[in-house]
């Protein structure tokens, strides 16, 4: 029997019903932490700002709460980047991926050049079992002992391989402007990805073995999805690539009602996927990630991405601006501009005033 051909709606929806975007889900911070797998946070405030459009009644004290008390914590992560990450999950996470972390550093070459780990990495153990410090801090400790070697890769190189947690504070997005590392609990040994792969797929799924990579930066993960080939289903999309998924995961109608959502920089939702037709059309790539890699901010109106937003802020009021990829019907403004102002009172609390604007389409 052939397999089933999933249409781009049917995919969208099936990612926004793991994602809880289609409807706000009444969960503590970690649990929802853990159902998205994990939430980009190289800047401390899109976290905040994913779990407000997922969760009902979010308050900005449940993810401090949940960071102070280490059951969510900010680690070196999913393709060497700074995630949000369930302290129950981490090392079941981090242990797969050390590989490709430790190989970023060795893929620096000859920068990397004279680096022993053998005697880095416990010289940086020894200095944070002291207390949590900034990479300055560590790089001016390290310094002495290894003279002639470049400061900024010794750091790189325990980022990458060392179990590092970032120190959170009272600041109103969790982290002080100069952030502070400590040791966490350790990861284990390197592990096979199989698991990895069943959560990303709970997560993201139907995807493809090449959505997966991109995701979490492994290489060659065919091999992986054959060998669950007994645990998952399959389909296939528009353009007859093969995509997997767990037997019992939702997977909505196409016409499943997808209420407006506002989602954070490097939002999941953006960074799940090599192929993105699901959200939205390849040639709106460049309004979406810009040519530094930075994934904007963006807008869901029935399922799709339609544009990307910002807010501004001055003495008077603070606005946030939605810039569609194509030109908006008024009634499309209509039904955006009660989540945008929700948004806005969530993330600027304080502002005398709160607008919503819509700049020229991005065309």
């Amino acid at each position: 029997m052939p397999n089933q051909t999933l249409r781009p709606a049917q995919l969208s929806r099936a990612t926004l019903a793991r994602q809880m975007l289609l409807r706000r889900e009444p969960l503590p911070v970690a649990e929802a932490v853990h159902r998205l797998f994990a939430l980009q946070a190289q800047e401390p405030k899109p976290p905040f700002l994913a779990l407000w459009s997922r969760l009902t009644d979010f308050a900005a004290d449940e993810l401090r709460a949940a960071l102070r008390d280490a059951t969510v914590l900010r680690v070196t992560l999913v393709r060497g980047t700074l995630h949000l990450v369930t302290a129950a999950d981490y090392a079941a996470i981090r242990a797969p991926l050390q590989p490709v972390l430790a190989g970023s550093f060795t893929a620096l070459g000859d920068r990397a050049a004279g680096i022993d780990l053998a005697r880095v990495l416990p010289a940086a153990r020894t200095a944070f079992a002291t207390g949590p410090m900034t990479f300055e801090e560590l790089r001016r400790r390290l310094a002495p002992d290894f003279p002639g070697l470049d400061e900024r890769v010794l750091g790189y190189a325990v980022r990458m391989n060392l179990p590092l947690v970032m120190a959170p504070s009272q600041d109103r997005w969790g982290y002080p402007r100069v952030s502070r590392f400590g040791l966490t609990r350790p990861f284990g040994a390197a592990a096979d990805p199989d698991e990895l792969v069943v959560r990303y797929l709970a997560c993201f799924g139907p995807a493809t073995a090449a959505d997966a990579q991109t995701f979490t930066g492994l290489p060659r993960l065919k091999p992986v999805f054959d060998r669950l080939a007994d645990r998952l289903v399959t389909f296939l999309d528009d353009r007859k690539r093969t995509l997997y998924d767990l037997p019992d995961a939702p997977r909505p109608a196409a016409d499943a009602p997808a209420p407006p959502r506002f989602l954070a920089d490097f939002d999941n939702l953006v960074l799940g996927y090599q192929d993105r037709t699901r959200f939205f059309a390849d040639a709106f790539k460049s309004h979406v990630t810009t040519r530094n890699l930075r994934v904007r901010a963006t807008f869901l109106l029935d399922g799709q991405i339609r544009g990307t937003w910002a807010i501004s802020r001055t003495a008077k009021a603070a606005t946030v601006t939605m810039t569609p990829f194509e030109p908006l019907s008024a009634d499309a403004v209509a039904t955006l501009e009660p989540e945008a102002l929700a948004l806005l009172r969530f993330a600027e609390p304080d502002s005398p005033a709160h607008r919503v604007a819509v700049a020229v389409a991005a065309g």
